[in-house]
């Protein structure tokens, strides 16, 4: 699978990490930023790698800030982006089973590196289910896509 990562400057570290994790797994990771230790803004990010989700460059993003919450907003804004801030395994593959989640956001302050691996993992071994409630419901949330 091809995946866009980016990160601010308080998810930096922990970026490189779930990089050689992700291509240790077998998958094709571009990152998208930050590439240092310098304050940025998330938004300018997300912007970034929403960008390249919505116009089918990767089939998933991973967004690491301080807290995964304000990457997770600015995602939501985006026509075609399902973003959810995950903390724990059940939430980061339940997110793409029921909701089709096309970006995970974690907070580097908030899980160290092990979780944060396991998070990933499971993040990208889910796939949506074929389940007819699940895929109603997404459905519904595409069309409130279309209405913005």
């Amino acid at each position: 699978m091809h995946i866009i990562v980016g990160s601010d400057h308080a998810g930096f570290p922990l970026k490189a990490t779930l990089i050689a994790h992700m291509e240790a797994s077998g998958h094709t990771v571009t990152d998208i930023g930050s590439f240092d230790a310098e304050p940025v803004d998330f938004p300018d990010i997300t912007r970034s790698l929403t960008s390249r989700i919505a116009n089918g460059e990767g089939q998933r993003g991973l967004l690491v800030c301080g807290t995964g919450v304000g990457a997770s907003i600015a995602a939501n804004k985006v026509k075609g982006i399902r973003a959810a801030v995950c903390h724990d395994v059940h939430s980061a593959h339940q997110s793409v089973e029921h909701d089709d989640v096309n970006v995970m956001c974690i907070g580097a302050q908030i899980v160290g590196p092990w979780l944060a691996k396991d998070l990933v993992s499971s993040f990208l071994a889910a796939e949506f289910s074929t389940d007819e409630d699940f895929r109603r419901r997404v459905s519904k949330l595409a069309e409130m896509d279309a209405q913005r």
